[in-house]
């Protein structure tokens, strides 16, 4: 379903047409250039644009960093502004994400503010500050900016009610009303299925722009209605020269930083300001792997993982999920040490007394998947609430057993 036949440019008005041109002018140059990479994505938004063929409902595909918030914010301020008569009063309304017909919804959960039924509209003003400051931002870094790290965020059906409500009013300035839902996979089913409907058959001039990082969480019955736009992996050349026009440091620094950020520009950023998170995950991560080495056969050092379980439980889920994204990082970047491909090891590790080289031989073909899987799967139960101490124990315990596995040789 398209939303209408073509942009208008109304005819009928010069004035109109000279606002149209120059906002296509403004936009491309204000908005979608601060959208780092992604090129071809900005092509095809302003050529379905151009062409009248803007499908009412999208899918933003992309991991943490890729920009597909960015994108979808730059593409809603484009046919926002495209059709509005007063250019200046558009322009400034979504520069402060408050344009009357822009509408966001996003995970949230209660907070010191907000004891009960937390929908979005109750974060709106810790929203427009947090995408002003960090428009590349995780699930993370927006549940620690509102001072909830360590629960978990959540769109649920409060949240779909009132959304029903906001798009069932007409648009204030007569063109579009654009919903941007951020992080999409957090809705839980009772907020999909409430939404399902309005996705289908949504009223006139109405778009939906879903991002997520994970688009197999999306429900395949709203997959099927929207038209999916995958984000791709930013490029190393990309972020350095982001990171030397917009953070003002030497290319030598830049270049460094970018390498290791796996096309993730808020990792580029975190990695810029030394975050303190990776630090800490770092510790973690080899006092676990030494002490599950050492339990194999040895009773006693057991005690040591279940502390060691009882500590990471204690971070908050969010946490704990980032710290075990960490982890299949680190055994990933050990194994390609261990076959030789450094030129693609860009993990730089700070303990005293640990080295890389040396760890890398223990992860190899005979127990890296099933390592990664274990992990994964932890993963999974920690998301949906699992019991976080036996769930990091019984991966511990696994662990013990895998560092010890070795490598078949092959004849």
């Amino acid at each position: 379903m398209y939303l209408f036949k073509k942009v208008p440019k109304n005819n009928s008005s010069k004035k109109t047409n000279a606002v149209f041109d120059a906002l296509n002018l403004y936009i491309c140059a204000m908005f979608f250039k601060d959208v780092i990479g992604q090129d071809h994505i900005k092509n095809h938004l302003k050529s379905t644009t151009e062409n009248g063929r803007i499908p009412h409902a999208q899918l933003f595909v992309g991991k943490e960093g890729f920009g597909a918030l960015p994108m979808a914010i730059a593409y809603a301020q484009y046919l926002l502004c495209a059709t509005s008569i007063d250019e200046d009063s558009c322009r400034i309304k979504c520069e402060k994400l408050t344009h009357p017909d822009l509408h966001f919804a996003f995970p949230v959960t209660s907070n010191d503010k907000v004891k009960k039924h937390p929908v979005s509209d109750l974060f709106l003003e810790d929203w427009r500050t947090f995408v002003k400051e960090q428009p590349y931002g995780s699930l993370y870094n927006w549940l620690q900016f509102i001072g909830v790290e360590n629960k978990q965020g959540l769109i649920g059906v409060d949240e779909a009610e009132n959304i029903v409500k906001s798009l069932k009013l007409k648009s204030y300035e007569g063109g579009f009303k654009v919903m941007i839902i951020w992080m999409a996979e957090k809705m839980n089913m009772s907020a999909a299925n409430k939404l399902l409907k309005l996705i289908e058959e949504p009223p006139e001039k109405t778009l939906f722009i879903l991002c997520t990082e994970d688009e197999e969480q999306i429900i395949n019955t709203i997959k099927s209605r929207c038209q999916t736009i995958h984000f791709q992996a930013l490029s190393e050349e990309e972020i350095a020269q982001s990171l030397i026009t917009n953070e003002h440091i030497s290319e030598s620094a830049a270049y460094k930083i970018a390498h290791q950020t796996e096309g993730n520009y808020n990792k580029a950023l975190h990695l810029l300001v030394h975050d303190s998170s990776d630090t800490i995950f770092e510790q973690w991560f080899i006092t676990w792997v030494r002490t599950a080495f050492r339990a194999k056969g040895n009773a006693t050092i057991i005690q040591q993982l279940i502390s060691w379980s009882d500590e990471i439980a204690k971070s908050g889920r969010e946490t704990q999920k980032r710290f075990l994204h960490y982890c299949l990082q680190f055994f990933r970047q050990a194994m390609l040490l261990n076959y030789n491909s450094e030129a693609i090891v860009f993990l730089e590790t700070e303990t005293a007394g640990f080295d890389l080289k040396k760890f890398a031989p223990f992860v190899h073909s005979g127990n890296v998947l099933e390592i990664s899987d274990e992990i994964s799967s932890a993963i999974y139960h920690i998301e949906r609430n699992g019991n976080a101490k036996i769930i990091l124990l019984d991966l511990s315990i696994k662990l013990t057993r895998l560092l010890h596995t070795k490598e078949a040789v092959i004849n």
